[in-house]
């Protein structure tokens, strides 16, 4: 982004684009995502790589397909190449053993480290000075998405409540166990909804299962796929039914893959289809297929977690790091958590203009 708009300044101005700052010559900026085929990180990929070659910076993009040995094999071939920067979406979040030992990687050939989107504590960060992490408040997606799914049942209440019982039988897919966002969303959804109906008058959640203490699945793969809610959902709609007066009347997930997996199954048991019955679906990320879902009615509501925003902001500390500059210059002051992390702000997504 800075690099793009050197050069328009450049040009105005009519001075030669090496005035602005020309970048230093070094090794690729290596790319690591946890997996491809996640909806969302396949988009802050699109987004990076097109600002990665706006700023004709050598970049390579490497794909963990969910599985940390690979990832860390990776970044061991691409300090090997003399990669001058490591940018990584670390697939192991459920401790803190994954980070550490990537950052133990990047101190000894001494380049930097931009951690992001997947969560890594304080502490592993600030443990190398050369290491930052961009992600996002995850807690205030929770909250968000339960305000959103408490103030929908208030006003349709009556409408969601199939079996007419007085209660609302939900089903929640977590998507990976361990992970910080995982945990916050599924608290924070159920819990912020919960006080929105105590305080209508309306009786707190229920979860449809009353042997799952848990109160959610999980993607067994930790992947967060629509594969895994589909099945779930699959199964599910098999015992809890309108027939058997038990059916779920409400789907809430952790991303949008989830969301749409589970609005698949509902399609194909005839519900959640333009102009017929819909069983609400509230979901994260607000995915291109989600927004759509959303504006054709058979899917609820999304939070927006900000792809290209994300994108831009890594793509700026890549170049403050090539630099020598602080890594949070010039990004927005009120997205900066002391000195080691950036939050890309949630907005609400209903479709409602």
């Amino acid at each position: 982004m800075k690099r793009l708009l050197c050069f328009i300044l450049a040009a105005m101005l009519c001075v030669p684009l090496t005035a602005c700052g020309k970048k230093k010559s070094g090794g690729e900026v290596s790319v690591f995502y946890y997996t491809f085929s996640d909806t969302y990180i396949s988009g802050v990929r699109a987004a990076l790589d097109k600002e990665l070659k706006e700023a004709e910076l050598k970049y390579n993009d490497y794909d963990a397909n969910g599985n940390q040995s690979s990832q860390t094999e990776q970044i061991d071939v691409a300090i090997s190449k003399g990669s001058s920067m490591l940018v990584v979406n670390v697939v192991d979040t459920g401790s803190d053993d994954a980070a550490l030992n990537i950052i133990d990687k990047a101190r000894t050939a001494d380049i930097p480290v931009i951690f992001f989107n997947r969560s890594v504590d304080e502490s592993v960060v600030k443990s190398y000075n050369k290491c930052v992490f961009v992600g996002t408040d995850y807690e205030m997606a929770g909250h968000m998405q339960g305000q959103m799914i408490g103030d929908y049942l208030v006003k349709n209440y009556d409408t969601v409540d199939l079996n007419k019982d007085g209660k609302i039988s939900y089903v929640l897919f977590k998507g990976q166990e361990g992970n910080m966002e995982a945990i916050a969303r599924t608290r924070f959804a159920v819990e912020d909804a919960d006080k929105i109906l105590t305080a209508a008058g309306k009786p707190q959640l229920q979860f449809y299962d009353a042997s799952n203490a848990n109160g959610y699945l999980v993607d067994q793969d930790g992947l967060w796929s629509s594969a895994a809610a589909t099945n779930y959902m699959g199964t599910i709609l098999a015992k809890y039914s309108e027939s058997n007066n038990n059916m779920v009347e409400l789907i809430i997930a952790n991303n949008d893959e989830m969301a749409m997996g589970a609005v698949s199954a509902l399609q194909g048991a005839g519900y959640n289809k333009q102009g017929g019955k819909v069983i609400p679906v509230f979901g994260v990320d607000a995915t291109s297929a989600a927004r759509t879902a959303i504006e054709n009615g058979t899917m609820t509501g999304t939070i927006k977690q900000d792809a290209e925003g994300m994108a831009n902001v890594i793509e700026d500390i890549v170049e403050n790091f090539r630099e020598g500059k602080a890594p949070f210059d010039g990004v927005d002051e009120e997205t900066v958590v002391g000195n080691w992390r950036v939050n890309i702000p949630y907005a609400k997504y209903t479709g409602e203009k």
